[in-house]
């Protein structure tokens, strides 16, 4: 949800102040420029960035796709690979894809059981004419952390550009440009409690990063993004920045407890339950379970008074099982199985709880039902059986 204070900055630029933050001859364009550029400032401060490093857009997704195939197209008269990773997020990969259209050669990089990337499998990934490292801070299927403070000082020692989707980072746990050497960075708005339809991309002055700007037009945004920036979405961005400074370290750890005490509590009552992704790096308030000899799409559908999900929003329309879970060499079947628990700053104890509680309900209830719950008590190995065709 949207934080009041988010909405309380915003309302005068939806309502008084009215002006194009890009006209220069009025007074009502000069209101709207500073309250834009304060905006700028405090997502800057966010990332320990130079405000003049801030884009806006209009989200992470177009912040990844600016990136990527912007980095990609300037260098490619010299530089034709790029290097990610198999667990990013669909706007990374697709635009991966694009680009491979285009030409260009990707490597995709396995990740661990754990979910995060071999260091080593990255340092021999690097060839003569790399142009960029794209790598997710927070996976936001699994919740992984990836060592992006490691990753960033390779790609400076090896001269190639370090882009990372922090979408599901920023605001939830410290990010430093600088100490961590990042080059590009991909913010979203309704991920940090603001709007939903705004976000930043973090372009780095020096050493310079260049990119082929997405779409042609007045030259907004320093040239990388023409078209008129939205005020009050960009405010809105600004302010929950600002909050998220301020209460990061209060909401982390909350967060860190409720999602505790959901875990603690389901594997307490229910067996057979695994937890998606590295136990120690990960970011506590995106949860990945799998709960063996359950439909997850069952348990989904069980639990609809609860928002849940068996993957990212952007893929739950298809019934294919998570391809993050398939990367971390989940089994299919347990990947079938899998649920999706967020918590975030608004989340109650009681709200835990009652989904806890309908949650071991509904798992024992539908196991009940399974032909294959009742074949694993009685001590059949399911691996063992050979599964006819009809």
């Amino acid at each position: 949800p949207q934080d009041p204070r988010v909405l309380d900055s915003m309302l005068p630029y939806l309502t008084a102040y009215y002006g194009n933050p890009h006209s220069r001859t009025h007074a009502y364009g000069w209101e709207s420029e500073a309250a834009m550029e304060k905006a700028r400032r405090q997502v800057a401060d966010l990332i320990g960035a130079d405000s003049r490093e801030i884009i806006f857009t209009s989200g992470a997704t177009e912040s990844n796709n600016m990136a990527i195939k912007g980095v990609a197209r300037f260098y490619k008269s010299r530089k034709k690979h790029i290097i990610t990773t198999q667990t990013e997020h669909k706007c990374v990969l697709d635009s991966c894809r694009f680009l491979e259209t285009e030409g260009f050669r990707v490597t995709y990089l396995p990740v661990k059981k754990s979910g995060l990337i071999d260091l080593k499998e990255l340092e021999a990934a690097f060839q003569p004419d790399t142009s960029l490292v794209s790598v997710m801070t927070v996976n936001n299927e699994i919740g992984v952390k990836q060592p992006i403070r490691d990753i960033g000082e390779i790609c400076r020692a090896h001269k190639v550009f370090f882009h990372t989707d922090a979408a599901q980072a920023i605001g939830k746990i410290p990010m430093d440009v600088n100490d961590m050497k990042i080059d590009l960075m991909s913010i979203s708005g309704h991920k940090i409690y603001g709007p939903k339809g705004v976000g930043a991309i973090y372009v780095r002055r020096r050493p310079r990063v260049r990119l082929e700007p997405l779409q042609s037009g007045g030259g907004q945004e320093r040239g990388l993004r023409s078209g008129t920036v939205p005020t009050p979405l960009a405010v809105g961005l600004g302010a929950a920045c600002e909050v998220a400074q301020k209460e990061m370290e209060y909401d982390h750890k909350r967060i860190s407890q409720l999602a505790e005490r959901l875990v603690t509590k389901i594997m307490c009552e229910v067996p057979d339950v695994v937890m998606n992704g590295d136990r120690e790096h990960r970011y506590p308030g995106c949860i990945n379970l799998s709960f063996a000899y359950v439909e997850g799409e069952s348990l989904l559908m069980a639990l609809k008074d609860v928002a849940l999900s068996s993957g990212s929003a952007c893929t739950s329309a298809s019934l294919e099982p998570s391809y993050v879970l398939r990367a971390i060499g989940t089994d299919e079947d347990l990947a079938h199985s899998s649920i999706r628990f967020g918590i975030g700053r608004f989340t109650t104890e009681e709200e835990v709880d009652y989904t806890v509680q309908k949650c071991i309900q509904h798992v024992k209830r539908l196991r009940e039902m399974s032909p294959l719950w009742e074949m694993v008590q009685d001590g059949i190995d399911l691996k063992s059986i050979k599964w006819t065709q009809h």
